[in-house]
């Protein structure tokens, strides 16, 4: 146990490498950029959430050849376009904070399967958990499902576009979908996170609780246990030092053209800065997410603050005791339920 607290505080502190992060992060800028001021000249700004959820496809695939990332991509935009129109219809229920934590555990399991038997990069459902949590948080019409199948999908095109527009001028080899170890305890795990943190956050009664069931799946894709504790406190830590910088923001009262701007360098800081280190990435992350909540429907910037540390908290905690405890829930179920060791 003292090396594993020992290995995860250096984890914490490691800046790794990433070449080529400035082509992905220009990538997730533009595509996250041109279709919220698209919303905002339609004078539409609630719609932003549906747009910038398609848009997230450009995530995916960073430094993948351009014909597998064309192919990721198409999948994952495919998938976030699906996932925004059923957090419509979830958002048109008069229980949808009830409703949302089990479809969001589904959601969430799916998505793992998905991810790995299309071999994603970033590999987990976490964006899936996202583009549905935030979607259904908020009270929806059956009749805003042609807008948002609209827009999300719009912007996954667009997006798919930016992010494989050098691939006329050069030629590269597909690589397959890995669909070994797809049925493996990633979705049980995943969903018995978004369950857990979604379940106390909605019965605490907190504002935002799909925050605390992507802050729980969020840790559970990284590789290894040590690296899964990492991303857990660099979840919680990162985000309670956001919350500054996003307090500073917030209070300056940006016009929607603006906050579109800051978010768009939010973006492109962010891609520069995850695959080096998580928690340095989550300063930026955290007020970038605020911001564009806040563009679909303005809160009171104190009470969002609140929520999101809290709900963060909560998340990363329920997501690094499921990676303590899976060694002991599988050893008692490879046991068997009669096994009560010697007699």
């Amino acid at each position: 146990m003292g090396e594993q607290v020992r290995a995860t505080l250096r984890g914490l502190l490691h800046v790794r490498p990433a070449p080529g992060a400035h082509r992905v992060a220009l990538r997730a800028g533009i595509s996250v950029l041109v279709p919220l001021l698209a919303v905002l000249a339609a004078g539409r700004p609630g719609w932003s959430v549906y747009a910038v959820f398609g848009a997230f496809t450009s995530l995916y695939g960073r430094n993948h050849v351009h014909l597998s990332r064309a192919a990721m991509q198409a999948s994952a935009g495919a998938a976030l376009t699906a996932t925004v129109v059923l957090g419509v219809l979830v958002g048109a229920l008069p229980s949808r904070a009830w409703v949302a934590v089990p479809v969001a555990a589904a959601v969430a399991a799916l998505g793992a399967v998905l991810a790995a038997a299309q071999d994603w990069h970033p590999p987990g459902p976490l964006f899936l958990v996202f583009a549905f949590g935030a979607v259904a948080s908020a009270p929806h019409a059956v009749s805003d499902v042609p807008v948002a199948a609209a827009l999300a999908g719009a912007s996954a095109l667009f997006s798919l576009l930016v992010g494989n527009v050098g691939s006329v001028l050069r030629r590269q080899r597909s690589r397959p979908a890995r669909l070994a170890h797809v049925w493996t305890w990633q979705p049980v795990r995943c969903a018995l996170a978004v369950v857990v943190a979604g379940g106390v956050a909605t019965a605490v009664g907190i504002g935002h609780p799909y925050w605390a069931m992507v802050a729980a799946v969020a840790p559970l894709s990284a590789a290894g246990v040590t690296a899964q504790l990492v991303r857990a406190a660099h979840r919680i830590l990162g985000t309670l030092l956001g919350l500054l910088t996003s307090a500073v923001l917030l209070a300056l009262a940006l016009s929607p053209y603006a906050v579109v701007l800051v978010v768009a360098v939010l973006q492109i800081v962010t891609e520069l800065l995850v695959g080096r280190n998580y928690g340095l990435a989550l300063l930026f992350i955290t007020p970038m997410a605020l911001l564009m909540g806040q563009l679909a429907v303005a809160r009171p910037a104190g009470q969002l603050l609140y929520d999101r540390g809290v709900e963060t908290v909560i998340g990363g905690i329920v997501g690094g005791a499921i990676v303590l405890c899976e060694p002991w829930l599988r050893a008692r179920l490879a046991a068997g339920p009669h096994d009560d060791g010697p007699t």
